[in-house]
Formats: structure tokens, C-alpha cells, sequence
């Protein structure tokens, strides 16, 4: 698994980038000594070109990460058939969950009025508001053409899609040599180059921060702390609440107990920066110390490693709002109600690795005609946000295995509750 460990010094090297963006950038907007012909060529052929490639690499990496992390995850299942209930509990939880966490984060949003200070600057982006209503955004989950699809960055249909591959996989895995194996590959493959790019997350912070702050200066940072704080707030608010009432009036556990016993895969998702990379702790301490027995512990924990993001939808919640509030645009319900949607799908379709919610969050920008440009600020300060973010995700799982253990008949209490 260290091989597809976070980018040595991703942290540091991301600061950096970002302050380094700040400096360059408020030296061309904020002085004059610096030859108007030199300014135009590194703004134009270093930082906005440099952005502009980045956002194309994330861009680029979108569709075969989601394809290939949704077929591994699904066609690696082991009899799917007996673990039917098991399955549908798991996603139902995983989907409650989800769509709790993204309508947390776009309420708290709303109730501060999150980057509504810096509506003057929002003439300055180049937007495009497209005409997509609720119906058609359903009705792109079932594409008529597959190439078109993938072609066209339908994400609905791209998902739609995936999951029905996975499971043709897994049912005909033996009829095909282990299939299933090729894609568990490939899955890892893909992810590799994810965190090839975000190696250039340093450069790309750089330019897009740079480009951002020469032609609109500082003032819009101010409002970074803010949604710094807020996010901080809604995903610890998310991890202690929300689990300790699905723990206690679903599985009948004490949270307490919970929290307590799953301490240190809460610091081992913050470390790692990767659900994946935290499976073997959290398969260990739900089956050894929270008694979650090992057939349902090892099907929960895979899936729920893959689809169950919460952390990641509280961000691409904010980061939506915080992003059109900077751009003056006022969201209505049927636009909030397809952020809630698109946020939990992309956020089930997110690869358990580093950082990858910020690919997946520009689907949610595109669909509402946000501008890209906004990635710059979120990704400034979201290494650090990365991790804890993780530890809600991975605590989410763990919650997940104790529920549906819980429901199955499948949970040790007397473990559980064992000091």
C-alpha cells in the first residue's frame, strides 16, 4: 500500500505552492515595478497555462477512476447472492449517510451565507449557467449511447453504467477467468496516476493561485477562513453526530464505546489521507474489538472503503456553495436538490485515495456552470482538510459494519462492549 501513499511531502510542497502563488500574484496586482510585457508573459504562458493544464489533468482522470474504482469494487464481491441483505443495507446506510452529510454542509452554507462577501468579483469569471433541469439530469443516469457517454463526461450515466458492468463481472467471473482480477489491476493502475498528478498538486496551486490573485488581488482570502472553519465544523459535527444516532437507535450500541475503540483508525485514515490504505486497520478493530463478525466485516469494510464518502460530500457541499457564492450566483432548490444528488453519486464513485474528491467535485462545478477556477482555493488549503476528511470517512465504515452487524445478528455485543 506505500506505493500508493500521498506524495512524499504533498503537504509541504502544496503550501509552498500556494503561498508562493500569493506572492507572485500580488506583486503583479499590486505594483508597478515589474515591466508590463513581463507580467503579460508569465501570467499568460506560466500561471494560466499552468492551471489550465492542471485543471485538464483532473479533468482527464475523471472518468476511467470512476469507471474502473466502481467495476474493481463490485466485481470483487464474493457471492453476492448470500450477501444480499448485507448489501442492500450497507448501500442504503451508505446513501442515508451521504445525502445527510451534503444537505449538512449546503444548510450550514446557507444559514452563514458562505462567500456571499465577494459577490463584486464574480464579473470577472467567465460563466456559463446551462440549461439542465432535474428531469434531464435523471434521465443522463441511463444514457442511450455507452460511447457517448464516456465521450460527453455524462457522469450519471457513466456510474449507471460501471455498477452494471461490475456486476455482469462478478456473475460471470467464473466464465471468464477472473475477469474481476484484470479490473482490480487496472483499478490500480488508475489510481497510481491520480497520485501522479497530485504530485503536480504544488504547481497547480501555484498558478491557479497565482493567475487568480494577479488579476483580482487578495481580498476575496479573507473569506477562506471562514469556509476553512465551517468545513472543520460540519465534518467533525457530521462524524460525532450523525454516527452516535445511527449507533444508537439502529445498531442499540453505545456510541461511547464506539468513538472510544475506533480511536486509532481515526488516526491512521488522518495519516494516510486514504480509506484504502486504512482497510486493514479498520477490518481489525471492528472484528476484534467491536465484535463484527469477519463475514460481514470483510464485505462492509471493501465496499464501504469505495462508496461511502461522507467526508467527501460535505466538501464538494461546501466547496459548491462556497464557490458560487465568490461568484455571485445565487443557488434555487432544484439546483440544491442536484448538488445533493450529484454529490452522492460522485462522492460513492470517489476513489479511496488522497485528495480525489477535488477531481470529482469539478462533475459538480461543470453541471452547474461554476467555474473551475474556484478548485484553486479549495485545493490551497485541502491537503490538511484531505486528512480529516478521511477519518470521517473511515469512521463511517466502521459505523456502517457495526449497524449492519447489528441488524443481522452478526455482532459480538459482549465484545463490543468490553472494555
Amino acid at each position: 500500500m506505500s506505493e500508493l501513499g500521498a506524495p512524499k511531502n504533498l503537504t509541504r510542497n502544496v503550501l509552498w505552492g500556494m503561498f508562493l502563488g500569493f506572492a507572485v500574484g500580488s506583486t503583479f496586482f499590486y505594483t508597478s515595478f515589474v515591466p508590463d510585457f513581463f507580467e503579460k508573459i508569465v501570467t499568460e504562458f506560466v500561471l494560466n497555462l499552468g492551471g489550465d493544464i492542471f485543471k485538464n489533468l483532473l479533468k482527464l482522470i475523471v472518468v476511467p477512476l470512476v469507471f474502473f474504482s466502481l467495476v474493481a469494487g463490485i466485481s470483487s464481491v464474493s457471492d453476492m447472492m448470500k450477501l444480499g441483505n448485507i448489501a442492500l443495507k450497507t448501500i442504503l446506510l451508505v446513501v442515508v449517510s451521504t445525502a445527510i452529510a451534503v444537505s449538512m454542509a449546503l444548510f450550514f452554507g446557507w444559514m452563514v451565507d458562505l462567500g456571499s462577501g465577494y459577490q463584486a468579483a464574480a464579473g470577472n469569471f467567465d460563466i456559463a449557467i446551462p440549461q439542465v433541469s432535474f428531469y434531464d439530469t435523471l434521465l443522463n443516469i441511463f444514457p442511450n449511447n455507452l460511447f457517448g457517454a464516456f465521450v460527453e463526461n455524462n457522469m450519471l450515466g457513466i456510474v449507471f453504467f460501471s455498477i452494471l458492468f461490475g456486476i455482469a463481472v462478478n456473475s460471470t467471473d467464473h466464465l471468464t477467468g477472473n475477469l474481476s482480477k484484470a479490473f482490480e489491476k487496472l483499478n490500480t493502475v488508475f489510481l497510481k496516476i491520480v497520485l501522479m498528478i497530485m504530485g503536480f498538486a504544488p504547481i497547480g496551486v501555484f498558478c491557479l493561485i497565482g493567475a487568480y490573485t494577479a488579476s483580482k488581488g487578495l481580498d476575496i482570502f479573507g473569506d477562506l477562513a471562514q469556509y476553512v472553519l465551517l468545513l472543520i465544523f460540519v465534518l467533525v459535527l457530521h462524524m460525532l453526530l450523525v454516527n452516535s444516532l445511527f449507533l444508537k437507535f439502529i445498531a442499540g450500541v453505545s456510541p461511547v464505546t464506539f468513538f472510544r475503540k475506533i480511536k486509532d483508525v481515526l488516526l491512521f485514515g488522518f495519516s494516510t489521507s486514504s480509506s484504502a490504505a486504512t482497510i486493514p486497520v479498520t477490518l481489525k478493530t471492528v472484528t476484534e474489538d467491536m465484535g463484527v463478525k469477519k463475514d460481514v466485516a470483510s464485505f462492509v469494510i471493501p465496499v464501504g472503503a469505495t462508496i461511502n464518502m461522507n467526508g467527501t460530500a460535505i466538501l464538494q457541499g461546501l466547496a459548491t456553495f462556497f464557490i458560487a457564492g465568490i461568484s455571485g450566483i445565487e443557488l434555487g432548490m432544484g439546483q440544491y436538490i442536484q448538488i445533493i444528488f450529484l454529490a452522492v453519486i460522485t462522492a460513492i464513485g470517489t476513489a479511496a485515495v488522497p485528495s480525489a474528491g477535488i477531481i470529482t467535485l469539478t462533475i459538480i462545478l461543470n453541471q452547474l456552470g461554476l467555474p473551475l477556477e474556484g478548485i484553486g482555493l479549495i485545493l490551497a488549503v485541502d491537503r490538511i482538510l484531505d486528512m480529516l476528511r478521511t477519518s470521517v470517512n473511515v469512521c463511517g465504515d466502521a459505523a456502517v459494519a457495526v449497524i449492519v452487524a447489528a441488524t443481522e445478528d452478526e455482532l459480538d455485543r459482549d465484545k463490543f462492549n468490553a472494555l
